[in-house]
């Protein structure tokens, strides 16, 4: 009964597996967010290409 209570405690005190799945969890919010930032410039970008693309085709060749 002594040993399953001192490993209780140590259970109970030990902090590491908490922060590491803290940490992995802050790390997935982070690789979402620059994700969806990629993923938003590249559509921004994408648009500036089509918009400056058609008004070079529309002008008039020299």
């Amino acid at each position: 009964m002594k040993k399953l209570m001192t490993m209780t405690r140590q259970f109970r005190d030990d902090e590491n597996g908490a922060a590491m799945v803290e940490y992995t969890i802050l790390l997935g919010i982070i690789t979402v967010a620059v994700i969806a930032t990629i993923i938003l410039v590249g559509t921004w970008v994408s648009g500036r290409w089509t918009t400056l693309n058609t008004a070079l085709q529309a002008a008039p060749a020299p």
